[in-house]
């Protein structure tokens, strides 16, 4: 088989909030794994820069703008991606805004849509396109991204948590329904990961020696390790695994 033939062979995924830590990681995870990559965010011309590097490697790859937000925008991503590459195989939920870490007193109507417009509809609307795609195909992974506060609380982080709580619960239900069409739904669930979230949750150094002294490694991942795990999780090599919860964190939820 030649080279051309292969390609259109690989696997086809896409991941929304690719154009900057653990998205940005996943989308090299999956180049390097042989994937055909469509990568996703709202500022173009990262997108592009983003599609380059990925051409670097010998990836097949993609940029479509997407606001996750917005319907038309989700349901466009996944109508564009199959026009362009036929199917699709994978689809990662990695959009996502921590919003603002304050007493719940001090949030209102706006920081709450803040972050569960991004988080929990976002991660809703993409669900239900991918998998309009994916039934009719009998097959496909979803995987979301949820966090450690997805099963524990943590103070001033009330929306956030709720947001990833909701989350973990839509990836249950949804895998349900999934199941008898072939689709697995799964979520995995970082600890604290060095990026630009991380740096503004933990603050200073003070902040951040608090994370690392709460994980029981004494460390905190990277965007790259957690990468590894949602493609190993979204790929066909662990079939029967669906509605789960994988948590990726240093043994912080042990």
């Amino acid at each position: 088989m030649n080279n051309h033939s292969e390609q259109n062979q690989a696997p086809v995924a896409i991941v929304t909030g690719a154009l900057a830590g653990i998205g940005r990681a996943t989308a090299f995870a999956f180049a390097r794994a042989g994937y055909r990559v469509v990568v996703s965010g709202r500022q173009k011309k990262a997108g592009d820069a983003l599609v380059a590097e990925l051409e670097v490697l010998g990836a097949s790859a993609r940029f479509i703008q997407a606001d996750v937000r917005h319907e038309a925008k989700v349901g466009n991503l996944l109508d564009e991606t199959v026009s362009h590459f036929g199917r699709v195989d994978a689809v990662v939920n990695n959009a996502g805004f921590d919003g603002r870490f304050v007493p719940i007193a001090e949030h209102d109507t706006d920081s709450y849509h803040a972050v569960f417009d991004v988080n929990v509809l976002g991660s809703f609307l993409t669900m239900k396109h991918a998998l309009r795609v994916m039934k009719s195909q009998g097959s496909g992974s979803i995987v979301n991204l949820s966090s450690t506060m997805g099963v524990k609380g943590a103070v001033n982080a009330s929306l956030y948590t709720a947001s990833k709580h909701a989350v973990e619960g839509m990836t249950k239900a949804v895998a349900l329904e999934a199941a008898p069409f072939g689709v697995r739904v799964n979520a995995v669930a970082p600890g604290p990961v060095q990026t630009e979230m991380f740096n503004r949750i933990a603050g200073d150094d003070g902040g951040k020696k608090s994370f690392v002294e709460g994980v029981p490694m004494k460390r905190i991942g990277t965007p790259e390790e957690i990468a590894e795990m949602i493609v190993f999780v979204a790929s066909d090599k662990v079939p029967f695994l669906t509605g789960e919860i994988i948590r990726v964190n240093g043994g912080k939820t042990a």
